[in-house]
């Protein structure tokens, strides 16, 4: 079994920097860069390259996923909070009456 291949942020940014000026196609880059077959497109949906730093980050929709995902998490344990007081209530409410 193949190990999986680990890039570098500098290769997906110099990848994506090649794809958006050389002018060719996408399987033609990526067979130079021996990739694997879509993995180029999917860097190039993913990440950008910010203009001022010359970084590689999230493109814009990557982080409102990643926010999605974290507010979707809070809101889980903010539901499950919710219930274990309500059930804290209603144990002491029931110890009251007797």
């Amino acid at each position: 079994m193949q190990a999986k291949k680990q890039y570098t942020d500098e290769f997906k940014k110099e990848a994506i920097h090649l794809l958006e000026t050389s002018g060719k196609k996408v399987g033609e880059i990526e067979r130079e860069l021996g990739m694997t077959h879509g993995l180029l497109r999917k860097w190039q949906k993913r990440f950008q390259v910010n203009s001022v730093s010359d970084e590689l980050q999230l493109s814009e929709m990557e982080q409102v996923k990643a926010e999605l995902r974290r507010t979707k998490r809070e809101l889980d344990i903010t539901r499950m909070e919710r219930d274990i007081l309500k059930k804290t209530v209603g144990i002491f409410s029931k110890d009251q009456r007797l």
